[in-house]
C-alpha cells in the first residue's frame, strides 16, 4: 500500500491525482486483514459444500450481504460519514465477512467436524499430503488471481487508452456501474464447478457421504444445461428489453439516466458471457473430481494474453472506452474456456486410452485362463503316459 511500487501502480500507471492515489493506498492497508478471513470463510464452504451442506453457504452469503447492507446503514448515522467515510463500506465489508465466517465456522464444527475421519483408505482417495493439496491447488489459485486482476487490467488500458482525460474518467465510471449489473444474470453460474465434485458417483470420496446417491453424470449435464438457459434468458431480458437495464442502474446504482444510456451498450456485451462461464464452470468441475487440475494452468495464461491482445487491438479498429473494456473482457473469457474444452478433451482422450488398454488385458488374461487345461485334465494325461510306458 505505501511501497514504491504501490505507488507507482496507483499513481503511475493509473494516471490519478495525488489524492485520489492516496486515498487508495490507504483503503488497500484497511482491508489488509481481509484475505484471512476470506481464506478462512471459503475454506470451511468448500467443506460443506463437498458434504452437501450448499443451503448453508447459501444463508452465509446472504448473511454477509444483510450485515453489509445494515452496518452500511447504522455507519451512515455515525460520525464516521464526516470523519473518515472510506471506513464506512471497509467496516461493513469487515462485518459482512465476519459474519459469513462464523456462520460457516459454526456450520462445519456442528455437522461435520466429528464426521471426517483421521485417516483415509486407498479407496476414499488416499491421504491428503501437502504435496497433494498444492498440485491439486495451485493451478485453481492462478485461474483466480488471474480472474482477480483482469479488471484492474482493463480500468488501465481504457483510462490510458483515452489519455487520462475526462472521457477516460467517464468511462471507468460506466465500468464500474456496469460491473455489478452485468454480474447479476451470470456470475452465480459459477458456481456448477462444485456440482461434480459433490455428486458424481466416480469421486471415490463420495462413497463417505452418501452411498446411496442417485445422480448420475447425465443429470448433471442436464442442470448444467438449464443454469445455463435461464442465465441467457434473464441477460436477455434485463439488458435488451427497452429502458430495463436504463431503470435498474438508475433505481438501484442511484445514477442519472443519461449516465445510465451510456452503459446500454456494455451491458448488452454482458448478455454473452454465460455460454463461456457455463462451459468453464462445468468442465472445471468435472477436472476437479478426477483431480487433473494442472491442465487448467495453461488456460489461465491465455486468458490473459487475449484479453491484452484485445485490449491493444480493438482501439484501432474504433472500439473504445467501457466497450472496449467490456469487449476484451468477453474475449478473455472465450479464449480461457477454449482452452478449458481442450484440456478436458485430452484428459478424456487419455482415460478412453487407459480404459481401452486396461480392457484388452482383462480380455487377454482371460483368454489365457480358458485356453489353459484344468489340473484333473493334465492329471489324467499323465496317468495315461505312464500305464502306455
Amino acid at each position: 500500500a505505501y511501497s514504491d511500487l504501490g505507488y507507482y501502480i496507483i499513481n503511475k500507471l493509473h494516471h490519478v491525482d495525488e489524492s485520489v492515489g492516496s486515498k487508495t493506498r490507504r483503503a488497500f492497508l484497511y482491508l489488509a486483514a481481509f484475505p484471512f478471513m476470506d481464506a478462512m470463510a471459503w475454506t470451511h464452504a468448500g467443506i460443506l459444500l463437498k458434504h452437501k451442506y450448499s443451503f448453508l453457504v447459501g444463508c452465509a452469503s446472504i448473511s454477509d450481504v444483510i450485515a453489509q447492507v445494515v452496518f452500511v446503514a447504522i455507519l451512515l448515522h455515525s460520525h464516521l460519514e464526516c470523519r473518515e467515510p472510506l471506513l464506512i463500506p471497509i467496516l461493513s465489508l469487515y462485518m459482512g465477512a465476519l459474519v459469513r465466517c462464523t456462520t460457516l465456522c459454526l456450520g462445519y464444527y456442528r455437522n461435520i467436524h466429528d464426521v471426517i475421519p483421521d485417516r483415509s483408505g486407498p479407496e476414499m482417495g488416499g491421504e491428503a499430503t501437502i504435496r497433494k493439496m498444492l498440485s491439486f491447488w495451485w493451478p485453481l489459485a492462478l485461474i483466480l488471481a488471474t480472474q482477480r486482476i483482469s479488471r484492474p487490467i482493463v480500468n488501465l488500458f481504457v483510462s490510458r487508452d483515452l489519455g487520462g482525460s475526462s472521457a477516460a474518467t467517464e468511462a471507468v465510471a460506466i465500468l464500474t456501474a456496469t460491473y455489478p449489473v452485468g454480474h447479476m444474470p451470470y456470475g452465480w453460474l459459477t458456481e456448477i464447478r462444485a456440482v461434480y465434485p459433490a455428486f458424481d458417483k466416480n469421486n471415490p470420496s463420495n462413497k463417505l457421504v452418501n452411498t446411496n446417491s442417485t445422480v448420475t453424470a447425465t443429470h448433471i449435464k442436464k442442470f448444467t444445461f438449464v443454469c445455463m438457459a435461464l442465465s441467457l434468458t434473464l441477460c436477455f431480458v434485463m439488458f435488451w428489453t427497452p429502458n430495463v437495464s436504463e431503470k435498474i442502474l438508475v433505481d438501484i446504482i442511484g445514477v442519472d439516466f443519461a449516465f445510465a444510456e451510456l452503459c446500454v451498450v456494455p451491458l448488452r456485451i454482458f448478455s454473452f458471457f454465460p455460454l463461456p462461464v457455463t462451459v468453464r464452470a462445468h468442465l472445471t468441475g468435472w477436472l476437479m473430481t478426477l483431480k487433473k487440475t494442472f491442465v487448467l494452468a495453461p488456460s489461465s495464461v491465455l486468458r490473459i494474453i487475449v484479453l491484452i491482445t484485445s485490449l491493444i487491438v480493438l482501439p484501432y479498429l474504433g472500439v473504445h472506452g467501457a466497450t472496449l473494456g467490456v469487449g476484451s473482457l468477453l474475449a478473455g473469457f472465450v479464449g480461457e474456456s477454449t482452452m478449458v474444452a481442450i484440456a478436458a478433451c485430452y484428459v478424456y482422450r487419455k482415460q478412453k486410452k487407459k480404459r481401452n488398454e486396461n480392457e484388452t488385458a482383462a480380455e487377454g488374461e482371460d483368454s489365457a485362463m480358458t485356453d489353459m487345461p484344468h489340473t484333473e485334465e493334465m492329471t489324467d494325461i499323465v496317468e495315461m503316459r505312464e500305464e502306455n510306458e
